[in-house]
């Protein structure tokens, strides 16, 4: 988990602040700042087309490792094959043709994000998919579940620390450029994920742990059965819209720390390491709290608390505390959403799937993660889209209402999410 995080978070974290960056970040400008349509700007056109393409893609390998009979198991082959490649590909993404804006630019990002998202989802989808075989009681699944969000957050640390490794190839390279700093952090960090990425691959004997059989039925009529389930249906609607407002976070973290509150870029490590560790504390509490009360209500708390947090990006900077403080703040507010959207879901998910194929007699784990991550994917697409489309009305010091907005749209995403979900029917 922690591997394929660090991949997925650099793109997140970085693809739009290394092509569109501040005119405080000390780096190029290599995509034009041009608007589509009066409402979408090139980055945020080419995030989309690279993301529809792998989310499309989505089912197909859902289906293909549900139908699997590989010897080694269902999920690990197609695990195995795809390290490489998406750890290739992801360091590929920010390498760029031309050492300024250019055409060419643009259609070598287009490509490489294709590719990227296409290789990374050949390995996340499988393994998502193996939780629901591994984990055979409810607390089995939370707890597991608990776990993998251990591993995401500790790879989002340490793809934010981008930065700051940047910062330590700048003293130790001073010849190198802001640009080279941060695609030589960047292509350490891809090694590592690749080798995190390994470990499953390695160690865990699928045949021994996983018990399901082959699903039987053909894509699209496996596609139909899953997308009948009501409960899956509010699942996915509210996945999508907290994914699109975490996308927007996520996108706009160096921004709000460098333009909003006028901080140093390397304080953002400190700051998602920060709102890591207080998190962690929460983990143990959700756990109690999900076998007390449900998974339900702490899901729609957590909506509520997270669209407060997008409310106060809107006054950044404008608080009457120092700058860091008011990071920080923002950070505690987030810690908690961010501790049970982590492990709530995906264990909400792999019950709907456990009885879905106790309903059916189909084993469709694979299909249901892959639906689940098409719907995630859109979010994300979305979410970077309007960040960067949003960064056309201001991303710079002085000039910032663009950054703002995107504390207002985070905030109705997150109104949108609680709404859908209140709606989701949980069993005891």
């Amino acid at each position: 988990m922690m591997g394929w995080s660090i991949l997925t978070n650099i793109i997140g974290v970085l693809l739009i602040y290394f092509y569109l960056p501040p005119a405080n970040a000390g780096l190029i400008t290599l995509l034009a700042q041009v608007s589509l349509l009066g409402v979408l700007n090139l980055p945020s056109v080419i995030t989309i087309a690279g993301r529809l393409a792998d989310a499309f893609y989505d089912p197909f390998i859902g289906q293909s490792s549900d139908r699997s009979k590989n010897p080694r198991g269902r999920r690990i082959p197609f695990m195995k094959w795809s390290i490489l490649p998406a750890a290739g590909f992801c360091m590929l993404v920010f390498r760029p043709l031309d050492a300024g804006v250019s055409t060419t630019n643009a259609l070598w990002l287009t490509a490489t994000l294709i590719l990227f998202f296409i290789s990374a989802t050949t390995y996340i989808i499988p393994y998502n998919a193996l939780m629901p075989e591994m984990a055979h009681t409810k607390e089995d699944k939370v707890r597991f579940s608990t776990f993998q969000q251990v591993g995401f957050v500790f790879g989002m640390i340490i793809a934010s620390s981008t930065s700051n490794i940047a910062n330590v190839m700048n003293h130790l390279y001073p010849h190198f450029t802001r640009l080279e700093a941060f695609q030589s952090a960047i292509w350490c960090l891809c090694g590592v994920g690749a080798l995190f990425m390994f470990i499953p691959v390695l160690v865990i004997d699928e045949k021994k742990y996983c018990k399901a059989e082959p699903s039987t039925l053909p894509l699209l009529p496996a596609i139909r059965q899953t997308l009948k389930n009501r409960n899956f249906i509010y699942y996915i609607a509210a996945d999508f819209s907290y994914f699109m407002a975490l996308y927007i976070i996520m996108s706009g973290l160096q921004y709000f720390v460098t333009v909003l509150c006028g901080l140093p870029e390397s304080i953002g490590v400190i700051l998602v390491g920060t709102m890591v560790g207080i998190s962690l504390l929460f983990y143990p509490i959700i756990n109690i709290l999900a076998k007390r009360i449900g998974k339900k209500p702490l899901v729609l708390f957590s909506f509520f608390l997270l669209g407060t947090a997008f409310l106060a990006i809107y006054f950044l900077g404008r608080f009457p505390v120092p700058p860091k403080l008011q990071m920080f703040l923002l950070v505690l507010l987030a810690s908690f959403p961010l501790a049970a959207l982590g492990i709530l879901p995906p264990a909400i998910l792999a019950e709907i799937a456990a009885e879905d194929a106790i309903k059916t007699g189909e084993n469709k784990e694979g299909l249901f993660f892959a639906v689940k991550y098409f719907a995630v994917k859109l979010g994300q697409t979305f979410g970077i889209g309007l960040f960067a489309t949003l960064t056309l009305y201001g991303k710079d010091p002085g000039h910032d209402y663009g950054l703002r907005l995107n504390g207002i749209f985070g905030a109705i995403l997150c109104i949108l999410a609680f709404a859908v979900f209140s709606r989701f029917k949980e069993k005891p």
